[in-house]
């Protein structure tokens, strides 16, 4: 029996608990830094199927380190579990989750023959916040070798590069004042708000095809007949990479200032969470995966046949650091994308569990073929 087919066994053997768990975090999501219970029976999962694992660890609650193999090059498959507010699963993170699992579980007994060591790193609070980030910072990829980790999706994808992003809250401060009775004496913090939503609406004219500006507001006030003396407001800017993400991102903060001296009003501008910069795939690392999907039934087109994905992830920063893929698995949604609530659902479909299983194989797969073949030296290569 080859190592692959000794891999798939391993899967298959642990496959329908997979599934279960997958349908269990969907179920129970979690939102960032906060997947106390989705770490917790991740970790527990690895750890009943012969791994050594430290939860929490690396100064981060939600956080674990699952290793099988004594020596060697080390691979980490990164597995995300975080949901975001209100719509849960709807960037599939369980699926990201449970085919990290079946990964390390399928190459796990294999480590010592291969001269391996393989890591399942649970990595938190990707949707915001920036885990990855917090890990890398920690010391946690200071040995890795390569990196790797799948991600569903309405289609197929073998090389994202996603955009570089900066987020941040903006705040106005005002003063309050009797709305029909003493407007004039007070400082509106709304319009303030409102003007830098149209100063940045005019700014987009002469933005990039590949950059991005959006935001929520948090808080707008009070009461209809109070003058709001207070708002924040949640945003994010994006572009293709970080270099012309420095270029938009004192452009935009120059919408807001004009805002506030139009209004009177007081500016604050402070980052949320960590910048996250555009993904970097491993040559031989694509080539390899993109091998092993298409032998599992799901060829996957390079972006530059398909254009750009769209989209920030903390596995970009991971990837400057260490070689890397983030390959993404079409799942049947009838229409819906990422992040919407029908996404969410599809993740439990049956197209979802198919996902799981062309992920976890394609993944170890790929890990045997980089041991077998001794390709350590080269994996920084991008081609």
């Amino acid at each position: 029996m080859s190592r692959k087919q000794t891999a798939e066994e391993r899967f298959t053997a642990v496959e329908a608990e997979l599934r279960g768990i997958s349908r269990w975090m969907y179920e129970n999501p979690e939102i960032q830094y906060e997947e106390y219970e989705s770490s917790a029976k991740l970790a527990a999962f690895l750890r009943d199927n012969g791994f050594e694992v430290e939860h929490p660890t690396h100064g981060l609650k939600t956080a674990f380190e699952a290793t099988a193999g004594s020596s060697g090059p080390r691979v980490v498959i990164c597995c995300e579990y975080d949901a975001l507010p209100e719509i849960g699963h709807a960037c599939g993170h369980n699926i990201i989750a449970t085919a990290a699992l079946g990964a390390g579980v399928a190459v796990a007994g294999l480590t010592d023959e291969l001269g391996i060591r393989v890591t399942v790193l649970g990595t938190p609070a990707e949707e915001g916040g920036g885990g990855k980030v917090d890990l890398i910072d920690a010391g946690a990829l200071e040995d890795a070798a390569a990196a790797m980790m799948i991600h569903p999706s309405p289609r197929d994808l073998l090389d994202p590069s996603f955009q570089a992003r900066s987020s941040f809250t903006v705040e106005y401060h005002g003063k309050e004042s009797h709305a029909a009775f003493a407007p004039q004496v007070g400082i509106n913090a709304l319009d303030a708000f409102v003007q830098a939503y149209m100063n940045v609406a005019t700014l987009r004219q002469q933005l990039l095809p590949s950059d991005r500006v959006h935001c929520i507001i948090n808080h707008g006030g009070d009461a209809n007949n109070i003058i709001p003396a207070y708002t924040r407001s949640t945003w994010g800017i994006r572009s293709a990479g970080s270099e012309r993400l420095e270029e938009l991102i004192p452009k935009v903060h120059a919408c807001f200032e004009a805002a506030a001296r139009a209004t009177g009003c007081r500016l604050e501008l402070n980052p949320l969470g960590h910048p996250y910069l555009n993904m970097v795939n491993s040559a031989i690392m694509t080539e390899l995966f993109q091998q092993n999907s298409t032998a599992l039934g799901r060829p996957l087109p390079l972006e530059a046949e398909v254009g750009a994905s769209g989209g920030s992830s903390d596995m970009g920063n991971l990837s400057q650091v260490v070689p890397s893929i983030h390959p993404m698995l079409a799942i049947e949604t009838n229409g819906a994308v990422n992040h919407q609530k029908d996404f969410a659902a599809a993740t439990v479909t049956e197209s979802g569990d198919e996902a799981i299983r062309d992920g976890a194989l394609a993944m170890a797969y790929t890990i045997i073929d980089m041991a077998e073949r001794e390709v350590w030296e080269s994996l920084g290569d991008t081609g």
